[in-house]
């Protein structure tokens, strides 16, 4: 399988996921321009593309989503909840509801050769969920605009060999920053955003000698650095675990354009 962000941050989400013979996309937060320069990067055509997988309804998720959907007719798949809300959006246009294939969390399904679970998260949207994707004896996981983890979220990240993670914030960052204090109370809150410290505890809850790469995402332009982010897992990780892999490698997704293309 293969992994890559085509940008990952509040300015817009996309996340390019292949098996042989299978194309997936993850969020559609880019506008249809960046995400074919992207695909095109990676040698991909929006042809290939067989699903794009929504997780939650908020803007940099979704705002291509339309442009996309016209153009290509490609299947749409999320919550029923999540799709009504899209389709309330007048930004985006006509999106045919031929498109929307439901999602329910906890039931496994195929695109392709791969199959797709999706998992309740934590986060301030109408019906958010996560995803996971095995296929060639492989696993990738996606969490990102969490807001807080339990047991339930761990179960479906166990055994990941790539996490794609949130790391939003450093905390210290976030409380003497610009934003006004209502703001900051939401990303704080178990509805907002993973700060760097509880990404850090999650991952190492999560470690296991099979786990290849964690990738960070959705950084704040404002309240975290990439440095930052990289130091502070990286910090918990050496500090926490006994056996940590000298093979682990940690990214830090970018912001507005692709990361490493991971290939399992």
């Amino acid at each position: 399988m293969r992994i890559c962000s085509l940008a990952s941050g509040s300015s817009g989400n996309c996340i390019y996921i292949s098996s042989k013979d299978t194309h997936i996309l993850i969020d559609a937060g880019l506008s249809g321009k960046k995400v074919r320069e992207g695909l095109s990067f990676l040698g991909v055509t929006m042809d290939q593309i067989q699903a794009i997988l929504i997780t939650h309804e908020h803007s940099d998720h979704i705002k291509g989503l339309g442009v996309l959907s016209r153009k290509h007719h490609i299947p749409i798949h999320t919550k029923s909840n999540t799709f009504e809300a899209i389709m309330n959006k007048s930004s985006l246009g006509v999106i045919n509801p031929m498109l929307f294939t439901p999602v329910v969390e906890d039931e496994p399904f195929f695109v392709g050769d791969i199959q797709v679970t999706a998992f309740k998260s934590f986060h301030d949207a109408v019906d958010p969920i996560g995803y996971t994707f095995i296929s060639e004896g492989k696993k990738i996981s996606v969490a990102t605009d969490l807001g807080t983890y339990n047991d339930y979220i761990k179960s479906h990240l166990a055994n990941s060999n790539v996490l794609f993670i949130e790391a939003n914030h450093d905390i210290r960052m976030l409380e003497v920053g610009p934003y006004p204090f209502f703001l900051k109370q939401r990303i704080l809150s178990d509805l907002g955003h993973l700060s760097n410290d509880r990404s850090a505890q999650l991952i190492c809850e999560l470690y296991h000698q099979g786990m290849s790469h964690v990738v960070l995402g959705h950084l704040s332009e404002e309240n975290n650095m990439p440095d930052v982010a990289y130091a502070s897992i990286e910090y918990e990780l050496k500090n926490s675990l006994k056996h940590l892999s000298e093979n682990l490698r940690i990214i830090v997704a970018n912001r507005c354009s692709n990361s490493e293309l991971i290939c399992l």
